[in-house]
């Protein structure tokens, strides 16, 4: 029988996964990872994953299903490859994605390894996306979930192969209405639980808060600068700005201003029109390639520069073993250092990098 390690974060998906990868004969166990202590965060125990709470509900249904289940401390290695990473990328000028860095050192690198350890040929979540094998070219592919609307496949770019042929995503083919469905028939007692927020560590979404509380210092207020080059006024620290910002600035100008640039150096914000935020190519380091072994050859597909963003046709070619180059058809607003490029072809994830 094969065996399989069910990652349980408390929540209704994950949940769900262990009821479906049981049903279909698997030997499961459950693991729930603990990523951060919430009153070392200063964190709303009621709006946060993580929570003693959380832990329960995953013992609990690991239990009604007869299934072991394992806590993981990976708080020290969550704070240096998430946290430290978030913050350092305000104070340096970018928007960081915690999610993408989650899955790619601790999900699928740390949780894998802990799989494979208790003799796990497979790690399973509950992730809305899909993986198949596809014969023709020998590699495992991700692809989009079923459900458009609920479609995580953005945030797994940085799977690797042999990752992508120990894991399972038995959601790929649902719906969430399907999901709470299974659960509340199979009496889970989270069935009804709110989906958790995007960042799990900043419950509120103020960002500038959270990283001056985890530093213990304040930022410097700063100059508001015109494309052209002229002080507009003062900005509150260049960690409360991030591209295509409009909100906040109070600055008042015959025309919307948004931020278009951060300057940590000269501690500067740049601020200028909805025309001054288009970008017609990008320029993406780090980047991991699924369908493909590599992209010297231009390919003609879509891409997607932040998680809510539409995709775009565009031209993506590789420059050197560690960058690509995306070019699109038509300029693409607030291209956002730090964010990740995703590339698609139809349902298919071809790849994607961090926009440098």
């Amino acid at each position: 029988m094969t065996k399989a390690l069910i990652a349980m974060s408390g929540g209704v998906d994950s949940s769900v996964v262990a009821l479906l990868m049981k049903q279909a004969g698997y030997d499961c166990v459950g693991a729930t990872m603990k990523l951060f202590q919430n009153e070392n965060l200063q964190l709303d125990e009621d709006h946060s994953c993580c929570t003693l709470d959380d832990i329960e509900d995953a013992k609990k249904v690991a239990h009604l299903l007869g299934m072991e289940h394992y806590v993981y401390n990976f708080t020290d290695r969550f704070e240096e490859c998430v946290i430290r990473k978030f913050v350092n990328a305000y104070e340096t000028g970018s928007t960081p994605n915690p999610c993408v860095d989650c899955n790619r050192h601790l999900k699928f690198a740390r949780l894998f390894q802990s799989a494979m350890e208790l003799g796990c040929e497979l790690c399973v979540t509950g992730h809305y996306a899909r993986v198949e094998y596809d014969e023709d070219s020998g590699r495992y592919l991700l692809k989009k979930a079923t459900d458009l609307s609920k479609d995580q496949s953005y945030v797994l770019y940085s799977l690797k192969q042999e990752q992508l042929k120990h894991v399972r995503f038995p959601l790929g083919n649902m719906t969430k209405v399907q999901v709470r469905a299974i659960a509340e028939e199979n009496g889970f007692i989270n069935a009804n639980k709110p989906d958790s927020q995007d960042i799990c560590f900043v419950t509120d979404g103020n960002y500038a808060d959270f990283i001056e509380h985890y530093t213990k210092k304040s930022y410097p207020e700063g100059d508001f600068i015109s494309t052209d080059g002229k002080v507009l006024g003062k900005h509150r620290g260049i960690i409360r700005y991030t591209i295509g910002q409009r909100k906040g600035l109070y600055i008042s100008a015959p025309e919307p201003l948004y931020v278009c640039k951060v300057d940590p150096e000269k501690n500067e914000v740049i601020l200028g029109s909805e025309a001054d935020l288009r970008s017609i190519s990008l320029i993406a380091k780090d980047i991991n390639l699924i369908s493909v072994p590599d992209l010297y050859k231009p390919m003609r597909l879509k891409a997607k520069v932040r998680y809510r963003h539409t995709e775009q046709w565009a031209t993506a070619v590789q420059l050197d073993e560690d960058t690509i180059q995306v070019t699109f058809d038509e300029p693409q607003r607030a291209v956002t250092k730090g964010q990740s490029v995703v590339l698609y072809d139809g349902d298919v994830v071809v790849g994607g990098g961090t926009i440098v």
